[in-house]
């Protein structure tokens, strides 16, 4: 692959970006679903919790008709049981992602070493499509009725011409968004400081480049 050749590198003529990106993407990856696989994940995350649907007065300026919805102590819970049906498509999600690292071909890997502080991970979405939204809208029905204490069903049955595929869908849309979000952010954090990696290859490559 690509290489990139280190003054005063003795042991190793050069260090190959393609290998670089492949372990920025890995770790980076790792880390976001270290998080948002946590109880709580997603809602206590800065980047990745997850929105009401607008149709429940997710978005700012939309009235809501429901006196149910018109409660805030009961959309706060329903957004508890949103974001941990949001986990249960992580769950599946994370093994794809860390197949498509291993395997995704690289090109360009010059440009996406030197690019922006996300630029492998806008790379690796634009390779993998539609790949996570397919994986997780099943983990995440599932799970809109693991998690179902009627909070959803009531939310659901108070606004017309919307249902449990709808939200279903919804949370995939914005978890799918959240996920690479995280990613994104964990990629940042290590261009910044990738001694925190312990990686050679990665200190050399992206220390290189500060």
């Amino acid at each position: 692959g690509a290489a990139l050749t280190l003054p005063g590198c003795q042991t190793m003529p050069g260090f190959s970006l393609t290998e670089a990106i492949r372990r920025l993407l890995s770790l980076a990856s790792q880390n976001a679903f270290a998080l948002l696989l946590q109880p709580g994940g997603f809602y206590d995350s800065s980047v990745a919790r997850i929105s009401l649907p607008d149709r429940f007065g997710g978005s700012a300026g939309v009235n809501i008709a429901s006196l149910v919805l018109q409660s805030k102590s009961f959309r706060d819970r329903l957004q508890r049981q949103l974001n941990r049906a949001a986990e249960k498509g992580a769950e599946r999600a994370a093994p794809i992602v860390a197949d498509a690292v291993r395997n995704v071909s690289i090109e360009a890997a010059n440009e996406i070493v030197r690019g922006g502080p996300q630029a492998a991970t806008q790379f690796l979405r634009g390779k993998m499509g539609v790949a996570l939204l397919d994986s997780m809208l099943p983990g995440i029905t599932d799970g809109l009725r693991l998690f179902d204490d009627q909070v959803i069903n009531k939310a659901v049955q108070s606004v017309t011409g919307f249902d449990m595929a709808a939200l279903g869908q919804d949370i995939t849309r914005k978890a799918d968004d959240a996920i690479w979000a995280a990613i994104g952010l964990e990629e940042g954090n290590i261009r910044a400081n990738p001694q925190s990696t312990n990686d050679p290859l990665l200190i050399g490559v992206f220390g290189l480049l500060r």
